[in-house]
């Protein structure tokens, strides 16, 4: 029969690493660690979805300032905002002059459109 194996020490009474565990650890991250300088943290994988990044900018804003602002955030007017369907413009810039296949110069004008081409 074998004896029990002693338990693995990482953390003192006081919950502190232990020197050697620690000293082990730091090698470990410093080897697979870029080296670099151009990669910033959640900078170069950023996603470009806008559900992901205005909950990452909510996120920010609340940790730094201490309080939670999102409704603040939904209520302001960004820039997409402005303009919209309603914007006014002319009839030459929104429809088109002349004629084309579907509305030849020779057409002969109906009382009332049609759907078909049969003869009442």
């Amino acid at each position: 029969m074998s004896s029990p194996k002693k338990p693995v020490v990482r953390r003192d009474a006081t919950g502190h690493l232990d020197p050697e565990y620690q000293r082990k650890l730091l090698e470990a991250s410093q080897a697979n660690r870029s080296r670099d300088h151009d990669s910033r943290a959640f900078i170069d994988g950023a996603a470009r979805e806008e559900l992901s990044e205005e909950l990452g900018e909510a996120f920010v804003q609340a940790v730094t300032s201490g309080e939670d602002a999102e409704l603040e955030r939904r209520e302001s007017v960004i820039p997409e905002e402005s303009g919209g369907p309603f914007v006014p413009s002319t009839a030459g810039q929104e429809f088109a002059g002349g004629t084309d296949e579907s509305n030849i110069p020779e057409a002969t004008r109906e009382a009332l459109p049609r759907t078909s081409k049969a003869e009442v």
